[in-house]
C-alpha cells in the first residue's frame, strides 16, 4: 500500500487474462478497481489496464511532472502510474501500469 515498484515480469497478474471475466480489487481494502475487460497486453512487465472502474482510482501528478501516480480512492494505497499517449490501440490511449502486489482478483463466477 506504500509507494514502491515490484521488478518487471516477476508478478502474478501481468499475463493473467481471465477468459470468463472478473474484477481486480485493491489488496489493501478489497475495493473493486479494474474489470478484466479493460486489461490488455502492453509488454511493460506489469499488469496494464486502459481504464478503471468509475471513481475507484485517484490520480496524483508526480513531482517530476513526467508521470501520474494512481492510488485506490478508498484507502489511498499506491497502485502504480498511468501513462497517456503511448499509441496503444485502446479506447482511452491510456495505460494504467499497476503493481500486482496491490491487486487481488475475483473471477466472475465466484
Amino acid at each position: 500500500r506504500e509507494k514502491g515498484t515490484e521488478p518487471p515480469g516477476t508478478n502474478t497478474f501481468e499475463k493473467h487474462k481471465p477468459e470468463d471475466g472478473g474484477v481486480f480489487h485493491c489488496a489493501g481494502c478489497r475495493a473493486p478497481l479494474f474489470t478484466s475487460r479493460t486489461k490488455f497486453k502492453s509488454g511493460c512487465g506489469w499488469p496494464a489496464f486502459y481504464d478503471s472502474i468509475a471513481g475507484a482510482v485517484e490520480r496524483h501528478p508526480d513531482a517530476d511532472g513526467r508521470r501520474t501516480e494512481i492510488v485506490c480512492s478508498y484507502c489511498g494505497g499506491h497502485l502504480g502510474h498511468v501513462f497517456r499517449g503511448e499509441g496503444f490501440a485502446t479506447p482511452t490511449d491510456e495505460r494504467h501500469c499497476v503493481n500486482s502486489v496491490s491487486l487481488t482478483f475475483q473471477a466472475a463466477d465466484e
